[in-house]
């Protein structure tokens, strides 16, 4: 199949997939740098194998599905010192356990939309390009998908342009910051500015913060701290974060949500019958490293490495490539073609394995695609590897 060919498919689906049916028969013209999906590969916390056999009898157990009372306890201090809350904000009732972000990112907008009972056709919206997961949310919970475009440039969506008739229907909201792949952050205003629309009109607010903790110098401003400096509470507010970046540990399946906790009750009451538990043991190993930041500064630490050879060794090519948070590089290419076109010659000649904007991005009403000229690289091969690649790059497009 052409890259023309690829290109005209729809967008939604497996990216990853979407790639390799695309480079499928084309041979890598060096030995393969696979930068495509954002797995960690720096080390995880070295007491992880202690842990899981110091609470193997866990194994045995169902777990309930709102987690151990030690889980919602190390997940509730987290949040308070991380993110400044007060003494109001109660884990017991506003932090349950999921299988990782993506299954409550997912089963959250199902809930949303049954928890507000909105008449008519329900709406999601979410930024473009866009973590897949929304969308099947969007498509399980039978809504209307309306996409936000959100530029490469650092600018944030502009809310004033959406509708209130359609954030009247609309059930659920996603939001990630740092954003995937651009890294931008939204700041205190911005969110506060998008909470107090989720208020007015009633719709789920859905932060996604799984990058939280991987940031360039200033930690990002949260939800839950904007949402609590406006009155107090968390209504129409919700966290989701896990353990895979921030600890190296996208196999443990371990994250929670957090956030309104009438919503929160509501969601639980969902997951009870939809959703598996959080293995006691993989419980108990988040609270261990939730109480561990150590292992996560060093994590920040070889990620800003990355970023400084990339600024480095880049830039004179595409300008500064520095983002404020993230682990990834969003690089315009459209002198040298589309991001598929690109991909596709960097692999043929390079080796080096790239995702294309696009491919994370869907099709606007007009047709354009947001991530068309961009592709997107994943900064979790070894600070040595990435240098090769950074050459290979270079080598291929200058």
């Amino acid at each position: 199949m052409s890259t023309k060919e690829v290109e005209k498919k729809s967008s939604g689906g497996n990216p990853f997939q979407r790639l390799n049916q695309q480079l499928a028969g084309i041979e890598p013209g060096l030995d393969p740098i696979v930068m495509t999906i954002g797995e960690p590969r720096h080390e995880p916390p070295s007491y992880v194998i202690e842990v899981l056999e110091e609470n193997k009898d866990g194994f045995r157990k169902y777990p309930a599905i709102r987690g151990t009372d030690e889980f919602r306890a190390a997940v509730g201090k987290w949040l308070k010192n991380r993110f400044s809350l007060s003494d109001a904000f109660n884990p017991d009732k506003s932090v349950i356990p999921l299988n990782g972000s993506r299954e409550g990112l997912v089963f959250g907008c199902v809930s949303a939309r049954d928890y507000l009972k909105k008449d008519g056709k329900p709406a999601v919206i979410l930024p473009n390009p866009f973590y897949q997961s929304y969308g099947a949310g969007a498509h399980i919970a039978g809504a209307d998908e309306i996409l936000l475009p959100e530029p490469a440039d650092g600018v944030l969506p502009d809310l004033d342009a959406i509708d209130p008739d359609l954030l009247d229907r609309t059930v659920a909201f996603y939001f990630a910051s740092p954003a995937n792949p651009q890294g931008t952050v939204a700041p205190m205003e911005y969110w506060q500015k998008l909470i107090k629309l989720a208020r007015k009109h009633n719709f789920m607010l859905f932060a996604d913060e799984c990058y939280s903790e991987i940031y360039r110098d200033t930690p990002p401003t949260g939800i839950l701290e904007a949402a609590e400096a406006i009155d107090g509470t968390l209504k129409n507010v919700v966290t989701f974060n896990s353990l895979s970046k921030r600890s190296n540990l996208p196999g443990a399946r371990c994250g929670f949500a957090a956030g309104d906790p009438e919503f929160i009750q509501f969601f639980a009451d969902f997951r009870n019958v939809a959703a598996p538990q959080v293995p006691m043991p993989i419980q108990a190993l988040a609270v261990r490293a939730f109480g561990d930041e150590e292992h996560v500064i060093e994590n920040r630490r070889l990620y800003n490495e990355k970023y400084d050879a990339a600024e480095e060794m880049l830039a004179p090519l595409f300008g500064s490539v520095r983002k404020d948070g993230g682990f990834f590089l969003w690089l315009d290419v459209s002198r040298w073609g589309s991001g598929a076109e690109v991909a596709e010659k960097l692999w043929r000649e390079t080796g080096v394995k790239a995702l294309p904007g696009a491919y994370i991005a869907s099709d606007m009403p007009d047709g354009s695609n947001p991530g068309d000229k961009y592709i997107r690289l994943a900064l979790v091969e070894s600070l040595e590897t990435s240098k090769e690649a950074f050459r290979r790059i270079l080598d291929s497009l200058e």
